[in-house]
Formats: C-alpha cells, structure tokens, sequence
C-alpha cells in the first residue's frame, strides 16, 4: 500500500507515492493550540504589547514613522498586518503622510510597484508613500562589537519611529527570522550583510538555536545602533494563515514568538532516514534556488550521511542571486566551495558554500524546473518530478530504504531524540 502526499511545489503541487512500510515520517506542524487565529489574533497582540506600551502611546503626532516589512521572496501577509498597525497610528495622532512602508530587500532584488501593491495591499499602496530599501542611500549608525557597519536605508535611519513587521520561521544560521532581522539584513547593505552573516560558519549558528548564536547576537545589537520602537511578528501555518501573533519590544516579543514556533513546527524524529524527500511549500519560498536551499538545509537535519536528499522547488526565477550563481557555476567541486567560504566570504557564496556542505551529507535529487544541464554542473541531480527522483533513490539504495517526508521543509525542524542522536555519533 502506498501513501500519497502532497509537496508545494510554485503556484501548485506534485505528489509522491511512497509505500507505507518504506515511510517513517511525514513532518508536519503539531496541532494549533486553540485560541484567535487571524486579524483577531493580530488585534489581541497589537492591544497586549510584550515589553512595551501599545503602540498608540509610542507614537507622537508629527513624528516621521517608518513602517519595514518583508520582501516578495517572504510568505509574511503585510497586506493583512499594515492596515491594523496604521489603526494604531491613527489613534496615536499619525497621518498618511507620516508613515513610509519600507520593503526590506536585503540583497534581493528591487520589486515592481504591481508587487509593492500585491505586498502592502491597494488600499495601502494609494494612501501612503511606499518604498524599496535603497543600499546605495545610507546612514551609517555605528559599528558593532564583531565589526559589522550598521549603514541604515536613509528612509528608516532617519525615522522618529521604526515600527518592524516580520514573520517567524527557522532561519539555518540566524536561529529563527523575524526581529531585529527586519533591520539587518533587511535594510542594509551588502558590505554589512556580508560582515553579519560571515559567522554563519561558527557551530553554533544554527536554526532553532538563540543563545550563543553570534549571527543573531549581532544582529540585535545593530538594533541598539538603530533602535526598533516596536514589532510585530506573526507565526503562519501551512495555509500562510496567522495562527499566532507577538508585538511590543523587539527581543522579548520576539523570543516569545520563536517559543510558539517550537511548539508547532520542531519535529521530534526517532532515526535519520535513507531518504528525505523535501519542499519549501511552495511559492513564493521556492521562488529561486537561492530560497529554495533553506529547505534543503532543514533535511539535512533528518537524512543519514550517504542517503539522499529529494529537494522539490520549481525555482521558475533561476538561481537566484549572482554571486550564489558564479560560485556554483565556477567551482571544481563541492569541497573547494567549503574551502573558498572559509578565506573569502562573500554574500552569496554562503549559499554556494551551504548547498555544498549539504553535499558532504548526502546526494541531493533536485525536481524543479531549472536546465537539466544546470542543475547537473552545480553537482546536483535533476529531476523533473518527485516521482521521478524517488525512483531514482530507490535504486541507488534499494527498495527497503527508509523515507522522512517534509512537505513544509522551510518551516519543520527535525530534531533527532537524544539518546538517538548520541547513537548516531558514536
């Protein structure tokens, strides 16, 4: 008997059959506590700030107000978020033509005013003034501890107020995103990205992990050089829906988010599998292959060392990113981008680097829509469909290989048990 399950794969889906006494697993999130979900979710937040008042009594009339949120590459509902905080705005004396929407594009690429509308909404696209960060118009607002320069988009540097919206998920070095992130990377530069994320190498930056993290540590003090009024972070389900929300002070309400996060989306699993068979859930995380890899990062955590990794992302935009795209295209191999990563950090090449760390795990089956040929001289195997490549795995390791499926890989985190994981070490 076979079971049928269901991957996000771009705007629609692809099904694996995967017989029963082959699958160990299907990680999934864990049952929604009951309680508001939604815009009444996000209004009981808003009223009952963690760690700060409630934004109605932040704000001053007059003050100039920067409102950042997440790029096209995000899954986050602004449209949903934006209008509620503005409420909030307008009750503490704000006007329209206080309050810019900055979309936190990081290193990604500028969006096209159809997609400024799509992310803010109509009604909040016509009524206030909405923009992309701007790296080449900066402020520079100190230097951290670690040495990253905390050059600020000028529109938010220069803000009375800095009102942060975000989603929380797993992020595989900075812990979890959401926070402080809407900050660095969100509006900053590529040089100051390059410096944050350098860290990524260091062991303990890794996803689900806060204390000791030095990505996020340094992170959160960029906040202290360029300080966040007040947050607000929403935890989606599966359907992109809002089933928790977290405002107020942007560590406190923050880690009270990342807790929520854990109890929905860490998977305890019982054994590392043969094969895992993974996808982001779909557009807009499998956008590219620069996105797609957070997923594949997230497998690795539940596949044995010498299985296979299924990696399912359409990724209809290419590689992604151009200094991710000549690092894997240029490379000799897998190892030379480790060592490349480890003398020369440059943003982009993590990635490149991260997708070859993957490699030293197992085989990575990629189903996506990329060149055959591409895919093949970045050391990965193409595959069109999932069935395909779950064939595939089967007969490079044989019809009782074991099975993890991860229909939400960008978002479920395995966690082996353990006693389990101590095992697996020996």
């Amino acid at each position: 008997m076979n079971v049928k399950i269901e991957f996000g794969y771009g705007n629609s889906s692809q099904t694996a059959e995967i017989p029963e006494k082959n699958l160990l697993g299907t990680l999934r999130p864990n049952p929604v506590p009951a309680g508001p979900s939604g815009e009444a979710e996000l209004e009981r937040a808003l009223a009952n700030p963690t760690g700060t008042p409630p934004l109605s009594q932040i704000v001053k009339p007059g003050e100039k107000i920067a409102v950042i949120t997440s790029d096209i590459t995000r899954p986050l509902p602004s449209y949903r978020i934006i209008p509620a905080v503005l409420e909030q705005l307008r009750q503490a004396g704000a006007g329209p033509e206080d309050v810019t929407v900055v979309f936190a594009t990081g290193s990604h690429r500028a969006h096209t005013k159809a997609e400024m509308e799509r992310l803010a909404g109509k009604e909040v696209f016509g009524s206030v003034r909405c923009v992309d960060s701007d790296p080449s118009d900066v402020v520079r607002m100190g230097v951290t501890k670690r040495g990253t320069p905390v050059d600020i988009t000028r529109v938010v540097a220069e803000a009375d107020r800095r009102i942060c919206i975000g989603n929380i998920e797993y992020h595989y070095f900075a812990g979890y995103s959401g926070g402080a992130k809407a900050i660095m990377p969100g509006v900053s530069t590529r040089e100051a990205i390059q410096a944050n994320h350098s860290y990524m190498l260091c062991p303990e930056a890794k996803a689900g992990i806060l204390e000791g993290n030095p990505v996020r540590k340094d992170i959160d003090e960029a906040a202290r050089r360029c300080p966040i009024d007040f947050i607000v972070n929403v935890v989606l389900d599966e359907k992109k829906e809002i089933i928790k929300a977290v405002a107020g002070h942007h560590i406190k309400a923050h880690r009270e988010g990342c807790g929520y996060l854990d109890l929905i989306y860490k998977k305890e699993i019982e054994t590392l599998a043969d094969i895992v068979i993974a996808s982001p859930g779909g557009a807009p995380k499998d956008i590219n292959l620069y996105q797609t890899q957070k997923a594949l990062d997230n497998a690795c955590r539940a596949v044995r060392r010498g299985g296979v990794i299924i990696l399912a992302g359409s990724c209809r935009e290419g590689l992604g990113e151009e200094v991710f795209e000549r690092w894997l295209t240029e490379a000799e191999n897998p190892p030379s981008l480790i060592e490349r990563i480890r003398r020369d950090f440059q943003l982009g090449g993590h990635k490149a680097a991260a997708v070859a760390l993957a490699l030293e795990t197992a085989d990575v089956y990629l189903v996506s829509e990329l060149p055959g040929a591409l895919v093949r001289n970045i050391f990965l195997q193409p595959f069109s469909t999932i069935k395909e490549a779950l064939k595939a795995a089967f007969e490079k390791l044989g019809p009782d290989s074991s099975v993890i499926a991860m229909p939400f890989g960008a978002s479920t985190l395995p966690a082996l048990k353990w006693q389990n994981f101590k095992s697996s070490n020996k």
